[in-house]
């Protein structure tokens, strides 16, 4: 099968070499790291310390150059989606799938037939202006909840922190054909990749954690076993996951653990720091509003009120904010 792998960071590049070790045909479409990659190759570290390097991978800056695959896995970060969108349809033939990796609620919720009495309702935070449901056809869309934690250590080496789950679904919940077979491909690089009927009710479990953990982990600068094992931030954590819970019963979802458990596991993983506090100490864009804002943008859609989640949600901005603004002083200063 030829695959696609838009996004060469940290799990696209987990997946990519993987893939590629098990037979597949990958290319990856990458923005810094293209030229990199196409002459040595992909290294990856797995958690046990096991070198893997796929020097049998293509990459390209271009998704036109790349032209169509049989599958795409669109592993860039959310608020990443939109500024693409207009040039996925190169990757795409009559038959490719579209596995969407993105963190948080992602465009395509109400879409599918599962959105309920809100079917077809638009998530802004999600997809600003529409962009990406402009582009990218939903009946072409398998769901996907990514688990790992995984840092890109330089531009040709991935690291593996913890887990190899990836949870696979169709939006109207079916186990279809191509679902299927996205699942044995993935099983058959040795990850685990259950099929569920209720990728959304996956999708809360996720973000369940990350809406809280993440940004109070770029706040505080701290890892996720430090924000469990610190009262104040365990209890705000907690705070904002009832909050959470409230808004996601409203829209049917039962949550299959408890929050207790939940935060048990964010334990476990111990002195990892999250995606958004990588974020911010490499100076990068926040995550924000498919982690955060979305959550709001619902609670308001279904009369819930999530104080604990606005408090966290204003200072992540205001941090943003300052963060845009230090880049653009280094960018003067470097001109």
């Amino acid at each position: 099968m030829s695959i696609a792998i838009v996004g060469a960071g940290a799990i696209g590049g987990y997946l990519g070499v993987k893939l590629a070790e098990a037979g597949e045909d990958v290319t990856f479409i990458a923005r810094s790291n293209a030229e990199a990659i196409a002459r040595d190759g992909l290294k990856l570290i797995e958690e046990d310390g096991t070198e893997v390097h796929a020097r049998n991978v293509k990459a390209t800056r271009s998704m036109q150059e790349a032209g169509p695959h049989d599958l795409v896995l669109l592993t860039v970060k959310a608020h990443q989606v939109g500024p693409i969108a207009a040039d996925l349809h190169h990757l795409i033939g009559p038959e490719t799938s579209v596995v969407t990796m993105q963190n948080g609620i992602p465009w395509w919720y109400f879409t599918g037939g599962h959105g309920g009495q809100y079917e077809g309702t638009q998530i802004e935070t999600a997809d600003p202006g529409g962009l990406i449901a402009q582009h990218l056809d939903p009946r072409r869309v398998v769901g996907s909840v990514v688990y790992p934690a995984a840092v890109l250590t330089d531009p040709g080496t991935v690291k593996v922190i913890e887990g190899n789950r990836f949870g696979l679904g169709e939006l109207d919940g079916s186990k279809s054909e191509r679902v299927l077979d996205i699942s044995q491909r993935l099983t058959k690089a040795g990850f685990k990749a259950p099929v569920t009927s209720d990728i959304r009710a996956e999708i809360w479990l996720k973000l369940w954690g990350n809406l809280s953990f993440n940004p109070i982990s770029a706040l505080t600068h701290a890892t996720l076993e430090d924000i469990c094992r610190f009262p104040d931030t365990r209890a705000l954590a907690t705070e904002m996951m009832k909050e959470a819970e409230q808004i996601a019963n409203t829209l049917g979802i039962t949550f299959r653990v408890g929050i207790d458990r939940r935060i048990a596991g964010a334990e476990k993983v111990g002195a990892h720091k999250t995606s958004m506090l990588q974020d911010v100490e490499a100076g990068r864009p926040i995550e924000l509003e498919a982690l955060v804002g979305s959550v709001i943008e619902l609670g308001r859609l279904v009369g819930v009120a999530t104080p604990h989640i606005d408090s966290v949600y204003a200072l992540m901005r205001l941090l943003a904010q300052s963060l845009e603004r230090a880049n653009g002083r280094l960018a003067i200063a470097s001109a």
